[in-house]
Formats: C-alpha cells, sequence, structure tokens
C-alpha cells in the first residue's frame, strides 16, 4: 500500500499536541508563508523573485489538512504563469522561510539556474529540514562541488525519500559521491542520476554499494558516458540484481548494452524476486545495442520470473525470434499491453514488433499542470513505488 505524505510525516517530525493546537499552528504557518518571504527578501536586501511570491500565494490557497502535505511546484518550465528562474540567491531565501516548516513535504525546483552555491543552500537545507520527501532539482546547473554538498547532507538526512538529479552534469566524481552516501543513508527510496554524465567507475561503484542498500526502491542511471565494450559496468549490474532483495525499478537506457551485458542480467533474473520494472529501450539518439539473442534470453527469463512486469526495450534490434518471442509473452498475458513498448503484429506469416508509446514517459521531463497524470506507470519514470502522495 502506497505510503501517504501525512502518514510519513505523523512519524518523521509533525508537531504534537492536541488537534485544534496542531492544526492552528500549521494553517497560521501556512498562511504566512508569502508574507514570511517577502520579509526574509526585505530583511537580507535581496530583491524579491515574483515567480517564487506567486506560486506560494497559491500555496496559501490550497486546501490543506492535517493528513496531507504539500509540494511546491517552483518549477522553470512553467509555462502557465510568467517565470523567474530560480537563482541561488532565490532558493537561500526560500530555504530561510522553509527550514523549518512543518507541512512542506515536497519542493519542486526543476528547470531553474541553480549552480553549486545554490547546491550549499541545498545541502544545508537538508541539514535543518526534518520534514522534506521529496526535492527535485533536475535540469539546473548544478556540478561536482554542488553533487558533493547534496549527497554528504544526505547523510545524516532521515526524512528524504526521492530525490532527482536528472540532468545535472555532476560526471563521473560526483556520481562516486552518490555512492558513498548509498552506504550510509537507509532512507532514500527513489534517486534519479538520469542525464548525469555518469562515467564508468562511479556507474560500477553505485551498483556495487546498491548491492547492500536495503532502502532504495527505484533507481535511474540512464545515459552514462561509457568509452568501454567490455561492457564491466552491465556486470556488476548483474550482480547486484542477484543480491539485492529490495529494489523494484531500474532504468538503463542508453548503455549500449549488448547480447553479453543483456545475457548476464537474464542470469541474474532468474534469481532476482523483486524486481518489477527493467527499461532498457533507448528513449533518445542511442539505443541499446541489444539483438535477438539478448532479447530472447530477456523474454525466457520472464517465464521464470513471475515479479519483473514492466519491461520496455523499443530502439533495439528485433529479428524474428524476438518478435515471436515477446509476441507469445503478450498473448499469454504475462507481459501486459500497458506494461511495455512494443505490440506484434502479423504481415504475410511473420510477426514483428510496432512502438506502442501509449505516453511513455511523458511527463518524466516535466509535469501537467492541469491535474494528475491518469496512467503512472506508464508515463512517468520512478512512478512504481509510491513513497508519499503525488510522488
Amino acid at each position: 500500500m502506497a505510503t501517504t505524505a501525512g502518514d510519513l510525516g505523523s512519524r518523521r517530525g509533525q508537531p504534537s499536541g492536541t488537534p485544534m493546537a496542531t492544526a492552528a499552528a500549521v494553517m497560521s504557518t501556512h498562511l504566512s508563508l508569502h508574507k514570511q518571504y517577502l520579509q526574509v527578501c526585505q530583511e537580507s536586501s535581496q530583491p524579491e523573485n515574483p515567480f517564487i511570491a506567486h506560486m506560494l500565494e497559491e500555496a496559501e490557497r490550497a486546501d490543506i489538512t492535517l493528513t496531507k502535505g504539500i509540494t511546491l511546484k517552483i518549477a522553470g518550465n512553467n509555462r502557465l504563469v510568467p517565470v523567474q528562474k530560480v537563482t541561488d540567491e532565490d532558493f537561500r531565501m526560500l530555504a530561510c522561510i522553509l527550514s523549518n516548516n512543518t507541512f512542506v513535504t515536497g519542493l519542486d525546483l526543476r528547470y531553474n539556474v541553480l549552480t553549486d552555491v545554490g547546491a550549499e543552500h541545498a545541502a544545508k537545507f537538508l541539514q535543518e529540514n526534518s520534514t522534506l520527501h521529496y526535492l527535485n532539482l533536475m535540469f539546473n546547473d548544478i556540478g561536482t562541488n554542488g553533487a558533493e554538498l547534496i549527497a554528504k547532507a544526505l547523510h545524516g538526512n532521515e526524512t528524504l525519500l526521492y530525490l532527482r538529479m536528472t540532468g545535472n552534469k555532476i560526471d563521473n566524481k560526483g556520481g562516486m559521491y552518490f555512492a558513498s552516501m548509498l552506504q550510509i543513508n537507509s532512507t532514500l527510496e527513489k534517486l534519479d542520476l538520469g542525464d548525469c554524465d555518469l562515467g564508468t567507475q562511479s556507474l560500477i561503484a553505485i551498483v556495487t554499494v546498491m548491492s547492500h542498500n536495503k532502502a532504495m526502491k527505484a533507481l535511474n542511471l540512464n545515459r552514462p558516458i561509457l568509452y568501454s565494450q567490455e561492457e564491466e559496468t552491465t556486470v556488476h549490474t548483474a550482480l547486484m540484481m542477484k543480491n539485492n532483495a529490495c529494489l523494484m525499478e531500474l532504468h538503463l537506457c542508453k548503455h549500449e548494452m549488448k547480447n553479453f551485458g543483456v545475457e548476464r542480467l537474464c542470469d541474474a533474473l532468474y534469481e532476482n524476486r523483486s524486481l518489477r520494472y527493467l527499461d532498457l529501450s533507448w528513449l533518445a539518439v542511442v539505443s541499446n545495442n541489444i539483438s535477438g539473442k539478448g532479447l530472447v534470453a530477456l523474454s525466457d527469463s520472464m517465464k521464470t520470473n513471475m515479479v519483473l512486469s514492466y519491461i520496455y526495450i523499443w530502439g533495439n534490434k528485433f529479428d524474428e525470434a524476438t518478435c515471436v518471442a515477446f509476441s507469445d509473452l503478450i498473448e499469454n498475458g504475462r507481459l501486459k499491453p500497458n506494461c511495455t513498448d512494443v505490440d506484434p503484429y502479423e504481415v504475410d506469416g511473420h510477426i514483428y514488433l510496432a512502438e506502442l508509446s501509449h505516453g511513455l514517459k511523458r511527463h518524466y521531463y516535466w509535469t501537467p499542470s492541469y491535474g494528475e497524470v491518469d496512467n503512472k506507470d506508464a508515463n512517468a519514470s520512478l512512478a512504481i513505488r509510491a513513497v508519499a502522495e503525488h510522488l
């Protein structure tokens, strides 16, 4: 059963006292967020960011109850209101009013212009705040130094459940800091390091540490920068899959994976009983270079491993044996049409696979402002394991 932000908050730092006193405290803090922001900007002689001010006013109009937290969505790619992207100093002001806040459980700052200086403010915020469950920093300008600060802040953080660093070029060294963090942090459940320019060393370090991590439920390692053709990273990932009994979702898009690597993964899948979602697709310019032999082995592993439910393979090389194998999985009900990205069809007695997008990852890089996503499993990465409402 998915855990709500309210349930988590009640265990991790929500204020105690009588319901009436608690409600008054929460609503008082909530209604003053906008005014607090204006005040702290004035005291610091920092110009207010009208976009932040507007989104805080929007939060004040939200229907807040004691059983739910809210996510402040201050995304720089918001198309519905005028946007002035959040700078490092803007975030410092925002962190001042949120550090001791008890009902803001999510903060979405994607597509802004935060640098390593902003990451320093984020690290301090993570050390001081005890109620934030979700932090989205995707596609800012955070580099290796910022990654070090955020990763080290998570050594002692026992609240954050979901972190998205997607698209920040933290490079191989930055990935190593997150590998070290995963050895210590025992509460983070979702981590997205896709498009972060991770290298071979950091990938191997992360999956090696994940062999013994008992908290992580979803991990995105899409599009690393790999130069070797030996598939060392895939071999270590397979070893992790054999040993890890908690990971439910794994993204390995654009790893230049070949048949040898996929066969190692398949060997691991025969023993793995936790993974439900495996993404080996391309989804961009460069595909995993998997052909018939590897894909048939992948389909065979699903006949033994009855836990794996979501498999994405489009962008690889399909021979007839692959088409028949995945057609059989779908027709037999082992693989549901809404849990994959291929659709079999027949022409002149031969089976082929067509791409079936059904909105796959449509909302990975952005979320709609007009309402909730209908099919989270198909439309968004890291959506299988809910860590809090809307996360």
